[in-house]
């Protein structure tokens, strides 16, 4: 009956490590797939959150970004935190079981020994009981060995799971350095490329208005410069003024006013010849004048203000061959009523 009831408790222990062992494989499973998953899913979040903190990189100033960045980062350290910490106990869990099932093994085979002891002497314990018990040391030493080398392949598979942790993290702070210095050098790009267009602006600015500023100069240089060129026409009108007033007060004086500059075309016989002639002058337009002399009717063309006036007029005449009046010639006539 106790090689039975031992028996069975050895089962139930046995089983009960199996059921521990597959629960802390599973545990082990969970707490490597959260951890493979959570640096992943943290770095597709920092990812996408840097693309668009790298797209509102013109519009956040650089404080702004660094407290992000720092939160962030106390986020990830946190998460990785909660993660060893679950590890952790998950690993004193499945020490805490072992050392568990280790003693009260060893109590129950202490106590067996005990009340084996206790009623029969090491003479009447009969072979096969030995060989029992033999048996039962070794499978015993066997699974305290297999148990510690699982322990030791668990703490194995949790440094290299510490250690995978360690190094998402280290990638992790790495990626979020390099997406900082990226924000860092967009902003100062963008601050560059803004400096620079305000400077372009100011250049622009500054030429636009130098150019009216020579413009003003020119238009005040050309308004000086007409106000000069009208203030000497003026001048020259004055004086031109002053000259043909002093050119008449010398005529009136020298009494050059009383002549008329004629164009003097033909001498009739009489007055029937002469009023031909006048006809044929008159018909060409021009302003004809008789006046008789001892020899005859004088026939003339004018009066012109001046003798240059009466001497173009003499060389149209002459030039006319319709009016066959070449000799015609500048005479200075005075009038009758007008002679002393």
């Amino acid at each position: 009956m106790n090689n039975k009831q031992r028996w069975m408790g050895g089962v139930v222990l046995l089983g009960g490590g199996v059921l521990l062992a597959a629960l802390l494989l599973k545990g082990q499973n969970e707490i490597q797939q959260e951890r493979q998953q959570g640096p992943v899913q943290t770095m597709e979040a920092e990812n996408k959150e840097a693309v668009n903190n790298s797209l509102g990189s013109l519009t956040v100033d650089v404080e702004t970004e660094k407290r992000l960045l720092e939160q962030q980062r106390r986020d990830r350290e946190k998460a990785v935190a909660e993660q060893e910490a679950r590890a952790a106990e998950f690993l004193a869990m499945q020490q805490q079981a072992e050392a568990d099932a280790a003693r009260k093994a060893a109590e129950e085979y202490a106590a067996l020994n005990a009340h084996r002891l206790g009623q029969q002497s090491s003479d009447n314990i009969p072979p096969e009981l030995v060989d029992d018990e033999q048996a039962k040391q070794k499978r015993l030493a066997e699974e305290k060995a297999a148990a510690q080398k699982k322990l030791e392949q668990q703490k194995l598979a949790q440094q290299k799971n510490n250690a995978a942790a360690e190094a998402a993290k280290k990638e992790a702070e790495r990626q979020a350095l390099a997406e900082k210095r990226k924000a860092e050098e967009a902003q100062k790009a963008a601050e560059a490329r803004k400096a620079a267009e305000k400077k372009e602006a100011e250049r622009k600015a500054a030429e636009e208005k130098r150019k009216a500023d020579e413009a003003k100069k020119k238009a005040e240089e050309e308004r000086r410069v007409a106000e000069r060129k009208e203030a000497e026409e003026k001048r020259k009108a004055e004086e031109a003024k002053k000259k043909a007033e002093a050119e008449q007060a010398r005529k009136l004086l020298e009494g050059e006013d009383s002549k008329q500059w004629m164009v003097q075309v033909a001498l009739a016989a009489n007055e029937a010849n002469a009023d031909a002639v006048a006809a044929k002058l008159r018909a060409k337009g021009y302003k004809v004048t008789k006046s008789p002399t001892s020899k005859g009717i004088r026939i003339m063309v004018g009066p012109s203000k001046d003798r240059e006036a009466a001497d173009a007029a003499r060389k149209k005449i002459a030039s006319d061959a319709s009016l066959n009046m070449k000799s015609a010639w500048v005479i200075d006539w005075v009038p009758l009523e007008k002679r002393q």
